[in-house]
This record gives structure tokens, C-alpha cells and sequence, in this order.
């Protein structure tokens, strides 16, 4: 039935509804991407390392060259400790607030566009069902026309509507699954970043304190 057709026939096939899922499926993978690689650069330095680095300089006040290196650092990580930094510069008292208002700009930096996969996986298979059910009434509509009696002498007539009708179906799978396996695996990545600067934040201050006193 579906010998020798294009990507264009598909398409067609499948109606405006296609359409519209294959904007959703250029605008997921577009996604995708972008976040993908943000999180591999931020992951390119770990915790570890960075407190190991860090942790160094601030016990003998090399505060400057600790704020170089952060600014030269694409980590999350980094700029809670920076902004810890520069509060313990200016008013010791306040560098606990300092990060913790930090650590939750980061985590709004982190989960831009990861909104866009989640709906993305939640109403893509709707949409697709939604697209089936108007390709099945528009088969139901080619059989009145033709009348019953000939519809049920060619049950290819009944058989291809039906097909393509779920084509919308597939599509909407087709945009779900992946949507959903990236949000969830970036929503994990989220948990870990927001983890691990809550943790160089409490190593941090616990640092600063003592060179206070």
C-alpha cells in the first residue's frame, strides 16, 4: 500500500496534522542539541577538580586569582563559588545568600527549553491521535459517498483509509519517545548540577569562615 511513495506522499497522507508534528519533531531535536551540548561543556570540569583548584587559592587569599579562574571556568559550579567570593570581599556576613540566590539563577539557566521537550512529550501523541480521528472520519465520509455496498465489495478502500489515518499516530510516537527520554535524562543532569552546587557551596563557606577568622 505504501509501495513507492516520497516523504512529501507521507506527509500528504497524513494531512495538516503532519505538518504540525513535523515542526514539533524539527523543533525538538533542535532542543536536543543545544541542550545536549550545553551540559557536555559544563560537565568537562567536575566538582572535584574545581573545589581541589579552588579550595587552594582561597586558604591563602589568592581571591583574585580564584575569580579569574572561575570566569575562565563554563561551570555552574564555578560561578556559585565566584559569587561567594565576591560576597566574602565585600561583606562576609552575607556570602551564604549570596550563593544560595546563585545556585537558583544557575538552576533557571539550566532548565531553559527543557519546558519545550516535556510538552512536547506529553501532547505530541495527542496531537497524533487528534489527526487520526479526523482521518478517520474523513474515510468514513469517502465511504458514504460511495455507498456501503461498494465499500464492503473493495475493503482496500476501507483498509487505506484506516492506514493512513494512523500514520498521525506514528508520528506523534515518533515525536513523543525521544522528547521524553531527553527530558528526563536533562532533568537528571539538572538534579546532579543542583547537588553538586549545594556542595561547593557548603565547602566553600565553611572555607571563607575560617579564613574570617
Amino acid at each position: 500500500m505504501f509501495e513507492g511513495k516520497s516523504f512529501i506522499d507521507f506527509i500528504n497522507m497524513g494531512g495538516h496534522t503532519l505538518y504540525v508534528l513535523l515542526g514539533a519533531s524539527v523543533l525538538s531535536i533542535m532542543v536536543i542539541c543545544f541542550k545536549s551540548v550545553e551540559f557536555w561543556t559544563k560537565f568537562r570540569i567536575t566538582k572535584d577538580k574545581l573545589l581541589d583548584k579552588l579550595t587552594k587559592e582561597i586558604r591563602i587569599d589568592k581571591f583574585d586569582e580564584a575569580i579569574n579562574f572561575c570566569n575562565t571556568v563554563n561551570s555552574p559550579m564555578a560561578s556559585v563559588i565566584k559569587a561567594g567570593i565576591l560576597a566574602f570581599k565585600e561583606d562576609g556576613d552575607n556570602l551564604g545568600e549570596a550563593m544560595e540566590r546563585e545556585i537558583m539563577f544557575q538552576t533557571v539557566k539550566l532548565e531553559r527549553f527543557t519546558v519545550i521537550l516535556g510538552t512536547l512529550g506529553n501532547i505530541a501523541v495527542y496531537i497524533g491521535l487528534f489527526g487520526t480521528v479526523l482521518g478517520i472520519i474523513r474515510a468514513f465520509h469517502d465511504i458514504s459517498r460511495m455507498g456501503l455496498g461498494a465499500a464492503a465489495a473493495d475493503m482496500s478502500v476501507i483498509i487505506k483509509g484506516v492506514s493512513e489515518a494512523l500514520i498521525t499516530t506514528a508520528a506523534g510516537l515518533f515525536v513523543a519517545i525521544p522528547a521524553v527520554i531527553a527530558y528526563n535524562c536533562f532533568i537528571k543532569f539538572i538534579d546532579k548540577f543542583v547537588v553538586d552546587m549545594e556542595y561547593c557551596s557548603s565547602v566553600v563557606k565553611d572555607i571563607l569562615r575560617n579564613v574570617k577568622k
